[in-house]
């Protein structure tokens, strides 16, 4: 017996790789390996202990731990976390969670070695940010590549196009399923600069979807905001490193700028068939982020040729998009504000985020939902964007 219950396919769009520290350093080049940074977990829950008793172990849990993981069985969901759950870095063990945890597929990210390669500093080259890029996607292909129910998300930044579209091509030709861009601006232009059109064309063609995702802009607002004179306020799970109180207030701020910012340049208009979602972002903002898109379209179209489309901006997004909502977030409401056609069920296996019975909480939102809104949450809009990943 499976977490997930029989009676329906369960598509899972989001779980997690818990990196150890040589994630990206033993997939690198030789000739830039000693300039790639080990993966940090300063920034986290997880201790330098438990990481580092993990690496004495030779980069795998005990066989006690294991087996301790698996005697969970269908409520391995409720503690198996973090850097301590079952598959949680080793290809093998994740393949024994994911027949626990009974979704049919899983989109894979990773945690925290996206922050090397995806936000740039005067310390950071651009040919190491690029080349850590391809360490990340070398070593997804490899975590994914023993069981295709699990669905490899390749990273790739924008501010360089000419790397962008090469580690694009590498990318989708070497069988990741999805690439994760940061949703902040890319340096010194547009998401829908005519230099990416390339990079966007080819994801369209390829149908291969583009990702947001919770960690691909800085998770904090300025300092300037938190200041207020008081003591320092702790982050949900405690410490002060993560997402404060403030920091959650504005959260959709960002992925909804990138998201417009590719509708208002014609992105999604000129490219029908390019796929994308919004991962552990929320959505509770998108019914609205539709209207006002709609209402911009309509108003400026007078007066801009650029926004004159075929199709309203929330026909766009409606047709080539999706978004996750968190397990705390009314999925009913959101879907009675918009459409039932927006929303994909997710998991953050084995985020401690994504509480210890993600299912159930979304099921307390949806009570009068029919049978047909339900299979589109849980697995219709997740096929409509990779329909190749249907399990019969």
């Amino acid at each position: 017996m499976s977490y997930a219950p029989a009676d329906r396919p369960f598509y899972d769009a989001d779980s997690h790789i818990m990196e150890l520290p040589d994630f990206l350093k033993s997939y690198a080049d030789p000739d830039i390996r000693d300039e790639i940074p080990e993966v940090s977990y300063s920034a986290s829950i997880v201790t330098d202990e438990e990481v580092a008793q993990i690496v004495a172990q030779g980069g795998k849990h005990s066989p006690e731990h294991v087996a301790e993981q698996i005697a969970l069985g269908d409520q391995l969901i409720e503690t198996s976390k973090e850097i301590q759950a079952l598959g949680a870095f080793n290809a093998q063990d994740r393949s024994v969670a994911m027949d626990l945890l009974g979704f049919k597929k899983q989109l894979v990210f990773a945690t925290h070695s996206v922050a090397f390669p995806f936000h740039p500093s005067s310390k950071k080259p651009a040919h190491l940010r690029y080349g850590a890029t391809r360490a990340h996607n070398r070593h997804m292909v490899d975590f994914c590549a023993d069981d295709d129910r699990l669905m490899g998300v390749g990273v790739v930044p924008l501010d360089d196009p000419a790397r962008a579209i090469e580690e694009a091509k590498w990318a989708i030709d070497n069988g990741l399923q999805a690439i994760w861009v940061p949703h902040r601006a890319p340096i010194g232009h547009a998401p829908g600069h005519v230099d990416l059109e390339p990079f966007w064309a080819m994801l369209a063609e390829a149908g291969v979807p583009f990702l947001l995702h919770v960690g691909g802009a800085p998770l904090q607002i300025n300092s300037s905001w938190s200041n207020n004179g008081r003591a320092a306020t702790r982050d949900w799970m405690g410490g002060g490193e993560n997402v404060r109180t403030k920091d959650a207030t504005v959260m959709h701020q960002a992925p909804e700028m990138f998201l417009s910012m590719l509708v208002a340049d014609g992105v999604l208009h000129r490219h029908p068939t390019l796929k994308g979602a919004a991962v552990e972002l929320g959505a509770g903002w998108v019914p609205e982020m539709l209207r006002r898109l709609d209402a911009v379209a309509k108003v400026y179209s007078r007066v801009d040729e650029s926004i004159r489309f075929d199709r309203k901006p929330s026909e766009q997004i409606t047709q080539q998009m999706g978004f996750t909502p968190m397990p705390h977030e009314d999925v009913g409401n959101m879907i009675a504000q918009s459409n039932p056609d927006l929303y994909l069920f997710s998991s953050d296996y084995p985020h401690i985020e994504g509480t210890r019975d993600p299912i159930a909480r979304f099921e307390k939102t949806l009570p009068q939902a029919d049978e047909q809104v339900k299979a589109a949450f849980y697995s219709e809009n997740f096929l409509r964007l990779w329909p190749d990943a249907r399990v019969s």
